[in-house]
């Protein structure tokens, strides 16, 4: 026998509502947890509302999430939010520093002020490098002035050859 497009499970088979049900609003589908927790808040703010109206009040502005309303917790790490206003902040209050960043920051300066004193040579790494220059430019010197006596001794015996 034909069960149309879609087989039955084990779950059950599929119940479609009729237009006239849906407008009457009367249908066979079952309510979602999410309507009845609906229905259930606004039978209790209905009963609420006629007393204590300043409580009700803070109630809304703090909605709870999931299980939160259902179940009262007291969880001693739980941090509420601190919300802030633009007027509330103190604009000349300086934040505090991690540890990390605040590491960062001395290596920074550390590492420039050893660049400073690099330039001026006042570091023992700049003085060996300066003394090391110094004796390559020594050398490179020597060398070019040896270089220029052989030159002008092959030109002068060329100069004597010639004669």
């Amino acid at each position: 026998m034909g069960r149309g497009k879609f087989k039955s499970k084990p779950t059950g088979r599929r119940q479609f509502s009729t237009p006239e049900d849906m407008l009457a609003g009367t249908s066979n589908r079952p309510r979602s947890f999410r309507q009845k927790e609906a229905e259930h808040e606004e039978e209790e703010n209905d009963e609420t509302s006629g007393e204590e109206s300043g409580e009700e009040s803070e109630e809304e502005t703090a909605k709870s999430k999931g299980t939160q309303g259902i179940i009262q917790i007291e969880n001693p790490n739980l941090v509420k939010p601190k919300n802030l206003k633009a007027r509330d902040l103190d604009v000349g209050k300086t934040t505090e520093l991690s540890r990390r960043e605040r590491e960062e920051l001395e290596k920074q300066r550390a590492r420039e002020h050893y660049m400073r004193l690099q330039e001026q040579g006042k570091t023992e790494q700049s003085r060996k490098d300066l003394d090391r220059l110094a004796l390559i430019r020594q050398q490179r010197a020597e060398a070019a002035k040896k270089r220029e006596e052989e030159k002008a001794a092959k030109e002068q015996k060329k100069a004597e050859a010639r004669k």
